[in-house]
């Protein structure tokens, strides 16, 4: 009743008040739902006798989850389906994994034994109950389903934007343009769907233009305790699937002891979906066996609830009863079928493969994969066909009169002599070319249309008709296409969606940008747990770029710092690219190396602010045809002999420090630009460094206090270094604070002054 379109409503009324919606299986669709509770059940008291004390965080209770999804399976090969993607926590997903994905059982063994394979496509850096496979369904119609469950980490409900991203992926690479063809399925529990906010944040992506995906189907596994907490209180609602009314869709109250019931529910979920395009919620009620997990006492807490749980019956004894009673099977047939599951997986169990431990991460974590000069240029006729696409508005389209000078400059920045690149127009080169090149880039944001600085203006808004035009999607034919949505007001479920987007979308170009770049801290569980290390874990590769405007420009501690100290932290095994650039050039040539490096990484960028429009911080035309990209940029002093002090610097604080130079004619003194922080093309540094045979002192020079910036990261190289050229290592920059920057502009005048002076003394 909370919905409120009435032709929904309707169709709901219709649906549950006649007699359709009771359940009218036949006989083999319900000894089907008998085997598919026996696998589960069977699956889980197997590992429960061969691997005693072993955290698996069972399904018992809930064994009707795997009923459910095999009847969604179904359902899904009967309305075409290319791909279901699956996201879930660690409860039930070893036994989904076999029963429903189709992982051979060998293999879940070798995992408990400690071994694993090293065919399979991931690597073995987390636990078996965090990881993910693929496999595919081909239903009674003989229709093939893609199926996909993505491994998580244990950050409860982190992976729900992800799956979404992924399926929006797939449906772009299938040209679906209606974005049903790959459904999202999210498996939660009922403590996590009420109590995490990424939950709301995800719901609120389901219809949105530039997130949605045909509607998720949820399925919350409904224990009725959160851990050791009671449903009282874990939330304020009183279901915990209240939380999804807000999107105004069907909820589902659904009892896990009634198989007939669940499947049924299946059905509803799958039509509704196909007809209206829309989420739709299951509460599957059930109950745990166990504690938290295997090895929890829950009497003591629960004594009462665990006093009635340990008398229930097994699901399966529930339901053959109900078939041996009406006669669809015989106890024999029961017992049949009981036999022939112990027997296969006895088999699986004797025939698992002991491997040699030698996975496949131990591979692909290779030194020096991203100092690998890459050929990002492109020729002068392409950057000419960005820019010409890019200043053409349509005949009839009535632009707003002050971008008009925007774009004459934009023009003349490629067409006239002697006029230099901006940041902006750079960045729109670069997708320019990627486009040209017939990829395809997605670009999402808080107001990254026009970019928050007002300086990407990528979407031209009719001034009389709201129309919009995407001049770089008018470039040449068989390009690819440019996707650039305002998101909502959400950074954890915006970059998490972006992430799983760029898993599928690797061959092309995915950006995430923040409103400012301290705005990602809302978002740092993503970027700790996918960004970071999914790789290392998982075998999962991203090369999603990630905006991050960074520079102290004196808007206060919420605006200045990208707190780039925590990627710098995060980085070993060279995970990822860490980065604070000083030209558009170089900016051009990072982008387009995201899509030609053999291997995948994120790429992090301090993008600049106040930078944007500095007159120093430009570029020539020919950087971008003849140019590549720059991990450190040297000082073009002429006479190297004569510098005594060594000025090492990364991003905006480059251009304070090189006006004072020049304004105090200091010819002693050389500025180096540490462009790629992570990871740090040291080879280089030091033939840079050692070319100054007379300097006497490296100083390294940042806006961030001493605890925050790259410092903390660099200082033990620099160090290194310093003692192997016999100068002294001296630091400038503020002083260690617990806040990134001050709130007043006249004193940032007056620190930002003092950094400069210090660094010059």
């Amino acid at each position: 009743m909370h919905i409120q379109e009435p032709s929904k409503k309707e169709w709901i009324k219709t649906k549950l008040e006649t007699e359709s919606f009771k359940a009218n299986l036949s006989n083999d669709e319900q000894i089907r739902i008998f085997k598919k509770l026996v696998d589960a059940e069977f699956f889980e008291n197997f590992l429960h006798t061969k691997y005693i004390g072993h955290k698996r965080f069972s399904l018992e209770g809930g064994e009707s989850v795997v009923v459910l999804l095999d009847k969604i399976f179904e359902k899904a090969t009967e309305n075409k389906v290319h791909s279901i993607v699956i996201g879930m926590a660690h409860r039930g997903r070893l036994n989904v994994l076999v029963n429903n994905v189709g992982k051979k059982p060998e293999f879940i063994f070798n995992e408990f034994d400690g071994d694993y394979d090293p065919e399979l496509d991931q690597a073995a850096g987390d636990v078996k109950y965090h990881l993910g496979d693929k496999g595919e369904f081909i239903g009674e119609n003989g229709h093939k389903v893609e199926i996909l469950l993505s491994p998580n980490p244990s950050h409860l409900e982190l992976v729900d934007p992800v799956i979404v991203g992924m399926a929006r992926a797939i449906d772009n690479k299938i040209n679906d343009m209606t974005y049903t063809r790959s459904l999202p399925v999210l498996i939660h529990g009922d403590a996590a769907f009420a109590g995490q906010g990424i939950v709301a944040e995800t719901l609120n992506l389901s219809q949105l233009e530039g997130y949605k995906v045909g509607g998720t189907i949820h399925i919350i596994i409904n224990n009725q305790i959160g851990f050791t907490t009671h449903a009282e209180y874990s939330r304020s609602t009183y279901y915990a699937t209240d939380i999804a009314k807000m999107i105004q869709v069907p909820i589902l109250h659904v009892n896990g002891n009634d198989p007939e019931a669940v499947t049924e529910a299946a059905a509803f979920a799958c039509e509704y979906r196909q007809i209206f395009g829309s989420d739709v919620i299951i509460d599957l009620l059930c109950y745990r066996k166990y504690g938290h997990n295997e090895g929890d006492e829950p009497t003591y807490t629960q004594p009462l609830l665990y006093k009635k749980i340990k008398s229930m019956p097994q699901i399966s004894k529930i339901y053959q009863d109900e078939l041996i009673r009406d006669k669809v099977m015989t106890e024999s047939d029961v017992a049949s079928y009981y036999s022939e599951i112990k027997n296969y997986f006895e088999a699986a169990y004797n025939n698992r493969k002991i491997s040699s431990g030698q996975n496949k991460f131990e591979y692909f974590l290779k030194e020096g994969r991203t100092l690998t000069p890459y050929f990002t240029s492109v020729s002068e006729n392409i950057l000419k066909e960005v820019a010409r696409a890019m200043a053409f508005v349509p005949e009839h389209f009535k632009i707003n009169p002050k971008l008009k000078s925007l774009l004459q400059k934009r023009n003349e920045m490629v067409f006239s002599e002697n006029t230099s690149i901006d940041w902006a127009m750079a960045e729109a080169l670069a997708i320019g070319s990627v486009l040209a090149e017939g990829r395809d880039v997605r670009v999402s944001g808080q107001d990254s249309r026009r970019g928050t600085f007002s300086q990407r203006h990528a979407v031209f808004t009719d001034f009389e008709t709201e129309d919009i035009y995407i001049p770089l999607n008018h470039i040449r034919e068989g390009q690819g296409i440019f996707r650039i949505f305002d998101s909502p007001l959400s950074e954890m479920a915006v970059l998490g969606y972006e992430y799983g987007y760029s898993v599928i979308a690797d061959t092309n170009l995915t950006m995430w940008e923040a409103q400012f770049g301290d705005f990602a801290n809302n978002a740092q569980t993503i970027i700790d747990q996918y960004l970071a290390c999914s790789e290392t874990k998982w075998g999962s590769y991203s090369n999603l770029v990630v905006l991050l405007p960074h520079g102290y420009d004196g808007q206060g501690s919420e605006h200045s710092s990208a707190r780039l100290e925590r990627y710098l932290q995060l980085c070993a095994d060279e995970n990822m690219i860490v980065t604070n650039l000083t030209t558009p050039s170089n900016y051009f040539h990072a982008l387009r190396r995201q899509l030609f490096m053999t291997h995948k990484l994120p790429l992090i960028v301090m993008t600049p602010k106040s930078m944007l429009r500095h007159p120093l911080a430009v570029s020539q035309l020919q950087d971008f045809y003849l140019g590549e990209f720059k991990h450190i940029i040297d000082d073009e002093i002429a006479n190297k002999a004569s510098v005594e002090k060594i000025i090492l610097c990364t991003g905006k604080i480059y251009y304070e420090l090189h006006e004072a130079v020049s304004k105090k004619q200091i010819e002693n003194t050389a500025i180096i630009r540490i462009e790629q922080i992570y990871p740090l093309h040291t080879s280089l540094l030091e033939q840079y460094l050692s070319a100054y045979k007379n300097a006497k002192e490296i100083v390294w020079v940042q806006e961030e206090p001493k605890n925050m910036g790259a410092y903390p990261h660099l200082f033990p190289i620099l160090l290194e270094f310093a003692e192997k050229l016999g100068t002294k290592l001296k630091y400038v920059g503020r002083e260690a604070s617990s806040a990134t920057a001050t709130g007043s502009n006249k004193r940032h005048l007056a620190e930002q002054a003092k950094i400069i002076e210090d660094a010059l003394m």
